[in-house]
This record gives C-alpha cells, sequence and structure tokens, in this order.
C-alpha cells in the first residue's frame, strides 16, 4: 500500500468518525460557508445554473444555501466520506441534493456537466492539482468554481507549540495561495477573486480546544508518523507553550488561514448552462 493510499484511508476514516460530532462543533466552518457564499455570489457563471456540485459537501450544511441562490438548479452533494453523506438533511426525500460518495482527485462525472462547483474547506485534504484539475474537466466553458480551502499559517499556535515538546509532524502542512492561483490558471481557470483572512476556534481550555478539532475529523491526519499519547509531563509542557495565546477574553484561540477563492472556466460556445445529467 502506498503512501498516498495510506493518507487517503486515514482522511476517509477521520470524517467517518467524525460525522455524528461534526455540526456540533463546526462553528468556524459554518463561519468560513457563509464568508464564501457572500465573497463568490458576486462571480456567477456564465448562463443558465442548472448543476451545481457541492464538492466535500461535509453533513451538507451549505446545500440550502446553495438551494435558496440556485432553486431550479439540480445539487449533487459530493464527499468521501459515507458516513457524512448519511447525515445529509432530507435524503432520501424529493428535491433533496443527490448523494454521491467519490474522490474529489477522481470525480465520477461527466466532462463539462456543471455549471458551478462549489467546495467548502475540502481542497486541504486534496492534492490541490489533481482536484482542480477535476473540477475544471467537469465544468463546462462559462462556469464558476467557488472554492474556501485553509492557507499554512492554519493552526500555527498549535503547530509552534507542539514544536517545543518534540519534532513529530502533529498538523497538516496546508498549501500556498500563490501555488493554488498558479494550479488554477495552469488548469485553465480565470481568478475572478480571491481573498484572504483569518476566523477562529476558541475554547476556555487546550483540552477544549483540540476536543474540537478532533469533534470535525481534523486531527492527526498528515502526521509524518504514528506517535504514542502525550505523558503528562508533554501534556503540561504543550498547555504552558500554548498559554502565551490567550486572549483578553480569556479564551484560547487556533487560527483558520481561510483562502478564498472566486474561479472561471474559460468560456466558449457551450456556455449557456448544461442540460445534460451530470452523472451520464
Amino acid at each position: 500500500m502506498t503512501e498516498r493510499v495510506r493518507y487517503k484511508q486515514a482522511v476517509r476514516g477521520a470524517f467517518d468518525r467524525a460525522a455524528a460530532s461534526y455540526d456540533r462543533a463546526a462553528i468556524v466552518q459554518r463561519e468560513i460557508c457563509h464568508r464564501l457564499l457572500d465573497f463568490a455570489s458576486r462571480h456567477t457563471p456564465d448562463g443558465r445554473v442548472a448543476h451545481v456540485l457541492d464538492a466535500g459537501c461535509g453533513t451538507g450544511y451549505g446545500l440550502a444555501d446553495l438551494a435558496a441562490r440556485f432553486p431550479d438548479a439540480t445539487l449533487v452533494a459530493l464527499d468521501f466520506a459515507p458516513a457524512m453523506l448519511e447525515q445529509l438533511p432530507g435524503r432520501g426525500e424529493p428535491g433533496a441534493a443527490g448523494p454521491l460518495c467519490a474522490d474529489l482527485e477522481a470525480l465520477p462525472l461527466a466532462t463539462g456537466s456543471i455549471d458551478l462547483a462549489w467546495s467548502s474547506l475540502a481542497l486541504q485534504w486534496c492534492d490541490p492539482a489533481l482536484a482542480l484539475a477535476e473540477l475544471a474537466r467537469v465544468l463546462r466553458p462559462g462556469g464558476a468554481a467557488w472554492v474556501a480551502t485553509l492557507g499554512p499559517e492554519t493552526l500555527a499556535e498549535l503547530r509552534a507549540a507542539f514544536a517545543l515538546v518534540d519534532d513529530a509532524e502533529h498538523v497538516l502542512r496546508f498549501t500556498a495561495p500563490e501555488t493554488l492561483l498558479g494550479l488554477a490558471r495552469q488548469q485553465g481557470f480565470t481568478v475572478a477573486a480571491h481573498a484572504r483572512g483569518p476566523s477562529y476556534a476558541l475554547a476556555s481550555d487546550l483540552r477544549g480546544l483540540l476536543r474540537d478539532i478532533k469533534a470535525i475529523g481534523a486531527h492527526s491526519v498528515g502526521a509524518a508518523r504514528r506517535r504514542a499519547p502525550l505523558g503528562r509531563e508533554a501534556w503540561r509542557m504543550l498547555e504552558a507553550a500554548y498559554e502565551p495565546h490567550r486572549r483578553d477574553d480569556g479564551r484560547l484561540p487556533a487560527t483558520y488561514d481561510v483562502v478564498l477563492l472566486a474561479l472561471k472556466k474559460e468560456s466558449g460556445p457551450d456556455a449557456r448552462g448544461g442540460t445534460q445529467p451530470p452523472w451520464s
């Protein structure tokens, strides 16, 4: 088994285990979802929007906003973790988004069949070159991709604190925004807009902060090697290293370095809106 396959299995397993607890802890994720919609809604696809893909839908929080914004569109809710799809609102009911368990790096959708691809906090778990290539492939000419992902300052406080405890890789390394922009352009996207700014998860203590990170499935994924649990002394060192980040309101923050992208696929003669189902 290759390292890449092991990594992808770890991602799927982490989010499957987190599915039941995700909505209770995903405060920052919901905030970022709304930020993406507000940011990107000024950069809509050319022509009619008939098919919308939520790529990395999780438990489906963004689907209601997408349905309200595009009431006549067919929504496809795609996620890599089957347990996440089981949490989708209205699952199986008429008019609900169609669930699709698949990998963002290998979309089982027809080329040029999607008018709008929405992806909030999924790209960072993928090879961005492969994922952006697949989004470009399934979008029709004139289609748009709205993407929220995480930059390299994400969980910087935690990375710095762990560096004082041991030399293990405890926090995933995230792709720089300029790299993402270059990859998007290589795939034929025009960058209509991009933005970057922090969001913060907050808790009264470090245990609570890490518990919330674990509850959304974003823990221990991407680590370079398997680690034993921290001992009591190492934990005290970690708490002490994190303490200088405590805010004036008494809470500890975890920074999410949010990168927002509004991308458009180069227009062509078929930019009037897709008519064939994306799964045909």
